[in-house]
């Protein structure tokens, strides 16, 4: 085949460190606007960033040429600095170590964007926790709960 073509849809979900609830009503729009600045600078097309003060969620496609990993380091590294100045009230943030990265369907991309879209809903009854491990067994992730959470 003389043609490369990929299409992977990834829904990505990271925590602040601890949880802390850094990402006040001031400051998540333009962090959510930031992170989604950031991916599609670095070619990834980026079709919702959403979230609730200690998480976001982002629904986007990997180009062929880059990785997962090296992309989400290149979002937390560039997102601190910049939450980083925007005030003394965030000096001490920092994201968690980890991250879930979790393919989709480009069918499935339309309840994606609309369950990131609902989360400020979800989370008045539900913890960044209880959504996190029930989204693993719900896909049928094997993980071990100690090390989920730094």
């Amino acid at each position: 085949m003389p043609q490369s073509i990929s299409q992977t849809i990834l829904h990505l979900i990271f925590s602040t460190k601890d949880r802390a609830p850094y990402l006040d009503d001031q400051i998540k729009e333009p962090m959510h606007a930031y992170l989604a600045t950031c991916a599609r600078n670095r070619n990834w097309e980026c079709y919702r960033v959403g979230g609730v003060a200690d998480h976001v969620h982002l629904a986007v496609r990997q180009p062929r040429a880059d990785n997962q990993s090296d992309f989400l380091g290149h979002l937390k590294r560039n997102s601190t600095k910049w939450l980083h100045r925007q005030g003394e009230q965030y000096k001490s943030f920092a994201w968690q170590r980890g991250y879930g990265a979790f393919s989709m369907g480009y069918s499935q991309l339309p309840n994606l964007i609309e369950y990131i879209n609902n989360q400020e809903e979800h989370h008045r009854v539900r913890t960044f926790q209880e959504e996190y491990l029930d989204l693993l067994k719900k896909i049928g992730v094997s993980f071990d709960e100690k090390y989920l959470w730094d």
